[in-house]
């Protein structure tokens, strides 16, 4: 496994509980949670134990969270081999590890785990999701990123693309997403020079049409672009910063506030103690850093 925490230790009193930092080993429903060698650029996480006293008394005795993930966001959450590997899986086991439990990351489709959290067969939902006034209606969430679009182009943006106006210009995105519904609006301004559009069920589909040059452009969220870039071998280059960023969040059962208020404390002491800040640059994905971790933030 290729992504984990360096050495997370979870440390009670005088004794010493080693954390895993990795993720599912299995694709099945149920996954577990491995340990491997960890990532000297992370800090250790120490657990609290007062954290994890104040977890619910089903999580203390069960000592491990069941999490629903849909590993197919690259960086964000992803497989390698048969393990559930990326960003939000190392910062979310890095909670883990500091409320002194273990995650147990169970791959599902991205439009059933709502559903699962709402009905409790996952304690927590990790997996790139957005926090909005209709979830929030029905489900508890815990803020830990803000994140918009970032657009790429290839090296030297050889084909003079303007994410302003991009009429007249072949751009790739993903099928479904806020990044379509953002160019089909910008269509209606493009009267005779229409955009090219290139729709993708897949981002790695959208990342090749840029690498191939059948795309002068593509735009995702801005982990996902950035991490197309650093995988590009320096043939992509972003075009300008993200934009219309918007809050990801861990979320829980609409009841389940006594969690949801230990996660954002745990997530409190990872930023405080660089853990935080050192798995977002690791993934390239800085400039998505938030400062506070609210429990059910205001959204528009």
């Amino acid at each position: 496994m290729k992504r984990r925490l360096a050495a997370a230790a979870a440390v009670f009193s005088a004794a010493a509980l080693l954390m895993s930092g990795c993720g599912s080993d299995s694709l099945s429903s149920s996954g577990t949670s491995g340990s491997a060698g960890g990532d000297e650029s992370i800090p250790a996480v120490e657990a609290s134990q007062e954290l994890h006293d104040s977890l619910p008394d089903a999580i203390k005795q069960a000592g491990v969270l069941e999490v629903g993930v849909d590993p197919t966001y690259k960086p964000n959450e992803y497989m390698d081999g048969t393990t559930v590997v990326g960003m939000n899986v190392e910062l979310f086991d890095a909670v883990a590890a500091r409320l002194g439990i273990e995650n147990n990351w169970n791959p599902a489709a991205f439009d059933s785990i709502l559903a699962g959290v709402q009905a409790q067969k996952y304690d927590v939902g990790s997996s790139s999701f957005t926090i909005t006034p209709t979830r929030l209606e029905t489900l508890t969430f815990v803020e830990y990123l803000n994140v918009g679009t970032q657009w790429a182009t290839l090296a030297g943006n050889p084909a003079g693309v303007d994410p302003t106006n991009p009429c007249g210009k072949t751009i790739a995105f993903q099928t479904g997403t806020t990044q379509e519904e953002e160019i089909t609006a910008a269509q209606e301004a493009c009267g005779s020079d229409p955009i090219n559009t290139l729709s993708y069920q897949g981002q790695d589909e959208v990342n090749n049409a840029l690498m191939i040059g059948k795309a002068d452009a593509m735009l995702a969220d801005y982990p996902i672009t950035q991490n197309a870039i650093q995988t590009s071998n320096g043939k992509m280059e972003a075009l300008g910063d993200q934009y219309g960023a918007a809050p990801y969040g861990f979320t829980m059962a609409k009841d389940n506030l006594q969690l949801a208020e230990a996660i954002s404390q745990a997530l409190t002491d990872l930023e405080a103690s660089g853990v935080y800040g050192a798995i977002l640059a690791k993934y390239g994905v800085s400039d998505a850093a938030v400062d506070a971790f609210p429990v059910n933030p205001e959204v528009s």
